[in-house]
């Protein structure tokens, strides 16, 4: 067993340093090369004052007329939200998620709140928000791990969620953990995913296809 998890650990280790190489060619700031989504979180609480500041970082977001279209609802561990939030969750998610501390559901309004209509940026720039919160919690050696995984029409109904909001995603928060809290089959997961090359996603006069 301790031959598997070295393996691992060796792996973690070699695809950390390989990812790092690939990015730094760019000079990229290492706020976006050291964000990772890790699943390894050690149960303890997360202080009330660094969550405020994870939703802080959110809201400077920048939005179509400065709407701000995200809501997050939040529940603690242990506390009745929690577990009818947890309980939407996919289980492969329920498997891991349990050593964290703060589940939080994104919405987003669908329409401008100035005159009521359509909004085609709501998704986009509420995702924006959420990769603030995402690299807010990364500089404060946060687990910020977002997730699909759970029945988004529950969570609607659960949380009394307007028509005219989109649920859009979960995110779970945590203070690290050791990687031998997770399953192997998830320890193996616990490296940095590759990106595609600049070639693959930046065009110069007009779109290419692949």
């Amino acid at each position: 067993m301790k031959s598997v998890v070295y393996g691992i650990a060796i792996l973690i280790t070699m695809s950390a340093y390989f990812y790092y190489a690939s990015l730094t060619s760019c000079s990229v700031d290492k706020i976006f090369i050291n964000r990772h989504s890790s699943r390894a979180m050690s149960g303890a609480p997360v202080p009330h004052d660094e969550l405020m500041t994870l939703f802080g970082a959110a809201r400077l977001a920048p939005s179509s007329f400065n709407d701000q279209p995200w809501r997050f609802i939040y529940a603690r561990k242990g506390t009745p939200a929690w577990q009818k939030m947890f309980d939407l969750l996919v289980p492969f998610n329920q498997a891991w998620v349990g050593t964290g501390d703060v589940l939080i559901l994104i919405v987003s309004h669908n329409n401008f709140e100035h005159n009521g209509q359509f909004s085609r940026t709501h998704s986009f720039d509420t995702g924006a928000a959420m990769e603030n919160l995402a690299l807010q919690g990364s500089l404060m050696g946060l687990v910020i791990h977002g997730m699909a995984g759970f029945d988004y029409d529950r969570a609607r109904v659960e949380f009394n969620i307007p028509e005219d909001y989109t649920v859009e995603a979960m995110f779970v928060v945590g203070k690290p953990g050791k990687v031998e809290v997770l399953t192997q089959e998830l320890q193996e997961k616990e490296v940095r995913s590759p990106r595609k090359s600049l070639s693959e996603i930046i065009f110069e006069g007009a779109f290419t296809a692949q």
